[in-house]
């Protein structure tokens, strides 16, 4: 977790204005929570930060690749990941906040804002909900000795099928239920 403290953006001593942040995030960061969709990864965070006296403005674009596993073939493919995001940070001092996905609330004391976070989630929204290796845009496609193994027990399934289907006992079920 000490890795994390790396991805804090002090906005308490800035001028009013547009700052630019470069975070690099690595397999570290992937590590430091457990139940990520994403391991492995090589990742560039451009963060953009707008301060105005009553809230923060945050444009993140995220570009890199990630490490995913195809779920035909089970091999490791990089997957390319290039996209933007937008947070609104405001100010409270009051116990009763209104956070969504878009807009955060700070105490008026905060003197930092923590984007791991944010990032993560970012990045794990954007993991396909199926993962192909042909799919991703690269000349990469899937193992052919693994789909030759899934082929041969495809085929072995469908022979079991067809011995069940000639089984005696149901036949003489059938003749019984007809009559």
């Amino acid at each position: 977790m000490k890795h994390l403290k790396y991805y804090r953006i002090p906005f308490s001593g800035l001028t009013t204005g547009k700052h630019n942040f470069e975070f690099e995030i690595d397999n570290k960061f992937f590590d430091c929570y457990e139940h990520s969709l994403v391991k492995k990864g090589q990742l560039k965070a451009d963060v953009e930060l707008q301060k105005q006296e009553n809230m923060l403005i945050v444009n993140f674009h995220i570009y890199g690749t990630i490490r995913l596993t195809c779920d035909v073939c089970l091999a490791e493919f990089d997957a390319t990941q290039d996209f933007q995001e937008r947070v609104l940070v405001k100010f409270s001092d009051d116990d009763w906040n209104e956070e969504t996905e878009e807009v955060l609330v700070l105490s008026k004391t905060d003197y930092e804002l923590d984007i791991a976070g944010l990032l993560y989630e970012y990045i794990n929204v954007r993991v396909p909900y199926y993962s192909k290796c042909s799919e991703q845009g690269t000349a990469a496609s899937c193992d052919p000795e693994m789909l030759a193994k899934l082929n041969d027990s495809t085929d072995l399934d469908t022979e079991t099928d067809t011995e069940e289907k000639t089984d005696p006992r149901w036949d003489i079920l059938k003749k019984i239920k007809n009559n």
